[in-house]
This record gives C-alpha cells, structure tokens and sequence, in this order.
C-alpha cells in the first residue's frame, strides 16, 4: 500500500503551489470507463458528469426534483405528455446555444441509437417536439411516472449536437457538455483535467476555477493523500477509516444517508445458472456479520433496492437467516456438492474484504469461491460480454424505485448483465411505471419483488452512507444522498 501511496502522491505533488491556488484536487475510486451520457454505466462516470454535464433535471439532498437545464415542467394530456421549459441562458462548450432543437437532438438519440443504454429508460416515449426555441414536448405512449427521475441522471444529460455530428460514436474521447466545466484533459487510469466555463449561467456560484479529478481505487491511499495535503477532496472513505477520519486535524468529514447500495449480479448461464445453488449461495452468507466485520456497523445489510424503513421496501420480503445446512442440502439436491465459481471484484479494499468474508462463509457449505481482483470499468467489459460467474455492482440511487432496480432485472434494462429475463417481472414494472398512486405502485414492485428475490439475478447486500473527506477550510460543500458531488457554492480556503 505504502509504494501505491507513494506513486499516488506523486502524481499530485505537480499541483502543488500557487498556481494551483483555485484548483480543487479530488480523488475518486475508480477511473472512469465512459464519458458519453448514452453508453455509461459506472457510478464514477456520474461522479465526472456533475461537473461536466448539466442535466434537464437536479435532485436536491431532500431528493426532491430541482430546476437545472429545464427551469419549469408540467404533466398534460393525462400524464402522456411532459412539457418542458428550457434555460434561455445555456451554451455548450463549443459556444454553441442550447436550445429546445439541441434538447431534441439528444433525447432522439438517447432512445433510439443503437449504442444508447437509455433506450429501456425512454421506451414509452414515442416522440419529442420543440415547437420554439424554449419548448420541448415529450409525448408518451402511456403515462409514465419515472420520467423525471430518467430525465435527473444521464438521459437528461445534453451534449452539443455539433460535437455529435463531429466525432459519432467518439463522443466519450471529447465529451462536449454544457456543464460549470469543461474538459481540458484526461490521461487514462491517472488524472482528468477540467476549467471553469465563465459563461456558464450559473458561472456566479461556481467558486473554483479548476478541477484535476484522480482514480485511486485504494480508500486508504486516498485518505493518505488528503491528510498530507495532496487531495481537497476524496469520495467513499472507507468505514475502517470513518472513526480516525473524524478525529484526524486539517480536515473534516461530512455524510449523508444514502440511497447507493452494494450488490452482486449473477450470470444466468455461468457456474451458477441453478436456481437451487443461487439460494444455497445466499443461505450460506450473514449480511449482518458483513456489515460489522467489514464496514464497522456504519452501512444498513438489506435485500432490496429501497432502504428499509422507506416506502417501496417490502418487509415482509426479509433477507433469509444464514443457514448452512439448508445450503448443503440445496446444494446435493442440484448435484453440485461443491460447486466453484468466480467473484470479480474491484481493486478496493473494503470490497475485498467483504469478498473474502463471503468466501470464507460460503466455504463453510461446500462452494469453492475464487476471488479475482480488476480494475472496475474491467469488470464491466467482462460482464457486458458475459464472461464471468458473479460480479460486484455498485448502484447509487435514484428519486423514483423504478430506477432502483428496473436497469439490474428488467429483460430490457440496460444494466441487466445477467441474462435475466421473467415476463412476470416486466409486466409488473410496466405497471408500476403507468400508476401515479403510491398503494397501486408499491402493489406493483412488491410483485416483481418477491419474484426477482426467489430467483436471485442480483443479490443486494447492503445500502450505503456516504461519506467525504474535504481539506479544513472547505465551505459549501453539500452531501447528497445520490453520492454526488455538486460544485455550485464549494469554496476552496483562502490563500
């Protein structure tokens, strides 16, 4: 760890004095895979996209829908169409003017173009309208009531449809955004390099004129690298490392309850295609025993997307007791005493270890688990080509609990690496998609819920808090609960 420490801090040594001054230095945990909103698919990428790529809608800490690139909505025609009011103030990178034709632009291609991984989150949108320069209409095939949740994350992200035009399908190697920077460099596996746009409209609360994001998959690296003055800024401090954080001079921690979870997916035709060995996997491991061992009792153990407590968890769906012998006897029922399998895991401590406890467990009845450590966007080649057993996810969240699992287990969702496909579940999450009152929808997701959960795609194992570290001094710094980082209001310290 000490030699990675060490390469790390000297990659950031060179931002050291004055004319870093105004550059907020901040350390991620992996390097980002895609910078193109249409085909991204890692928290990390979303991380980036904050700062580079304004969306239609925000969300607030109370994850409540906020004003961004659209300053006004309205539901019409029966919750079938969405009317937008566009910022009459937005310019993209390139200096070109963003409108409600360039908000057209890249919705039509969000929902249609071949390498979108948007297509399932638009599906029910059948055409989008921009009658005049400030004015979009989305028209729908039937109401739809996860749309502004959609529209707060990547498919709200709009790019400059010159730059579209320009590079294609290379959009992610010059992402041309509208967002409070813009992108000046980016050096795989090692730094990503933005400036301040003076002509953003919301330039007057952009306090920061520079930003050099760094991938450091090691949280504890990264924690070394704050605490020496070397970072301003690092995401996801371990939970090992919360307490000393805490106590730790020249820097605080701020948190939030977060709505992210952890949780692994499964490959349908891999080592664990049996139904009946997903169950004996699951009976064979204790979320809460995780939870202390490997995250200090500060994350919540939960076998389903929505934190427990909150509307759309299902009690009554409770994560299964440990039970070894169960699992043995599940196991000789599959003919598969000791079945072996992979678990891809990132190069992150805290994932490792959790990894190693489940080993440890699962070995207790009878599986032969091998861990295999890979930078995270390598685990996301490997799954969209299906070529592992089990993989680790992480998932940060959304307003709306459609998009809280509908990617992970819908036939068509766009995170579904899996395989996996139930008509049941479909038809349940069509539903829920098309109610607008709350008892009907949770009717909807408690069904689809209790028939996910028997045949274990994924396995959610536990939701996160969040939890910064910023360098003494920081001000404006507000935690949200999606994990992001928002840079309006963030001031660096004096001098």
């Amino acid at each position: 760890m000490m030699r990675a420490a060490l390469s790390a801090m000297a990659l950031i040594a060179g931002l050291a004095g004055p004319a870093a001054a105004q550059t907020l230095r901040i350390g991620i945990g992996a390097d980002p895979n895609m910078l193109d909103p249409a085909r991204s698919s890692g928290f990390v990428e979303r991380v980036v996209f904050t700062a580079l790529c304004d969306r239609l809608v925000d969300v607030g800490p109370d994850l409540a829908f906020r004003p961004e690139l659209a300053t006004a909505w309205a539901w019409e025609d029966g919750g079938r169409t969405l009317r937008l009011t566009i910022r009459i103030d937005g310019r993209f990178h390139d200096g070109t003017v963003l409108d409600a034709a360039s908000v057209k632009v890249n919705l039509d291609r969000y929902r249609t173009a071949p390498e979108s991984l948007r297509r399932s989150e638009l599906r029910p949108v059948t055409a989008v309208e921009a009658p005049d320069p400030t004015t979009v209409l989305i028209r729908l095939s039937e109401p739809y009531a996860p749309l502004l949740s959609v529209l707060s994350d990547r498919a709200g992200m709009i790019m400059s449809p010159a730059a579209l035009a320009r590079m294609g399908n290379r959009i992610a190697e010059d992402p041309v955004c509208s967002g409070p920077f813009r992108l000046v460099r980016r050096v795989a596996q090692e730094r990503i390099e933005l400036e301040r746009v003076a002509e953003h409209w919301n330039a007057a609360n952009i306090h920061v004129q520079r930003l050099v994001i760094l991938p450091i998959p090691d949280n504890s690296v990264r924690l070394l690298n704050l605490r020496a003055g070397q970072l301003d800024l690092i995401e996801r401090i371990a939970p090992s490392d919360v307490e000393g954080a805490r106590r730790a001079p020249r820097m605080a921690v701020r948190e939030a309850t977060s709505i992210a979870y952890q949780l692994l997916y499964i490959n349908q035709a891999g080592a664990l295609r049996d139904g009946r060995v997903r169950r004996a996997f699951e009976l064979s491991i204790d979320r809460g025993i995780i939870n202390q061992v490997a995250l200090q009792g500060l994350f919540v153990p939960s076998n389903q997307p929505e934190p427990p407590g909150t509307a759309f968890h299902f009690a009554d769906l409770p994560i299964p007791a440990r039970d070894v012998e169960a699992a043995k006897a599940l196991l000789r029922e599959a003919g598969t005493p000791n079945p072996e399998f992979t678990l891809l895991t990132p190069n992150s401590p805290v994932e490792s270890q959790v990894a190693e406890i489940m080993q440890s467990m699962a070995a207790e009845a009878g599986f032969r688990l091998r861990i295999v450590t890979m930078e995270a966007s390598s685990i996301v080649t490997r799954a969209h080509a299906r070529q592992y057993d089990a993989a680790f996810g992480i998932w940060s969240g959304r307003a709306d609990p459609d998009g809280n699992i509908a990617a992970w287990v819908a036939s068509d969702g766009f995170l579904n690496r899996t395989g996996y496909a139930n008509a049941a579940v479909d038809a349940a999450f069509i539903a829920a998609r098309q109610a607008t009152d709350q008892a009907e929808r949770q009717r909807h997701y408690r069904g689809a819920a209790a028939q996910w959960l028997a045949d274990r795609p994924v396995m959610i194992l536990y939701h996160y808090r969040w939890f910064w570290g910023l360098r003494a001094g920081i001000t404006g710094f507000e935690p949200s609960p999606d994990g992001l980082i928002r840079f309006s209001g963030l001031r660096l310290p004096p001098g």
